[in-house]
């Protein structure tokens, strides 16, 4: 009969695994970066409104569409991607140690 570690047991078990604080190290790293990526475009956006408004005010061919409205859906799609690129890589790389983590806690 196989005997099922308490949860006390595989906190330590899992605390004290090489790989948990790789995982912890690198998805820090990660978010972390891609936070700053968000922050600047982000920043960078909102200063250009304070400082370039007559840049973003001219028309897009004539029309009445700015340059300012597709540089502003471009900082909400760099979102979505940056969001996407976390899900990717935490579903793939990030999951995979979390299983290799779980598997030799039992």
């Amino acid at each position: 009969m196989t005997q099922i570690p308490s949860n006390k047991d595989a906190s330590a078990h899992i605390w004290n695994n090489p790989k948990f604080h790789e995982l912890v190290r690198k998805r820090t790293v990660f978010a972390w970066t891609l936070s700053a990526v968000m922050l600047a475009i982000y920043f960078g956006f909102i200063l250009l409104i304070a400082y370039g408004k007559s840049f973003l005010g001219q028309s897009l061919s004539g029309g009445v569409t700015t340059i300012g409205f597709p540089i502003g859906v471009g900082v909400i799609l760099s979102a979505i991607v940056l969001t996407g690129i976390y899900v990717r890589r935490a579903n793939g790389e990030f999951d995979e140690l979390n299983r290799q983590i779980i598997e030799e806690a039992h």
